[in-house]
């Protein structure tokens, strides 16, 4: 089927993209005092875990296969 390789081929692109773009994250912490506000933001930016990115390739992988074969 055609949806079968289309899904594969995002998965693949998502595994790989996951091992070099990192994910931003903002983070506000702040007091209020009266009608005043005293707060810091800090930005993280996290790469998510090449476990993660591998088991996208794989399954990606998988479906392009299974797509490709029930093509044929």
């Amino acid at each position: 089927m055609k949806i079968l390789l289309f899904a594969g081929i995002i998965l693949i692109v998502l595994g790989v993209a996951s091992l070099v773009v990192p994910i931003p994250h903002t983070q506000s912490e702040g007091v209020k005092i009266g009608g005043a506000n005293l707060g810091v933001q800090t930005t993280h930016s996290e790469r998510v875990s090449p476990i993660i990115s591998a088991v996208l390739i794989a399954g990606g992988i998988a479906l392009s296969i299974g797509g490709a074969r029930s093509r044929g």
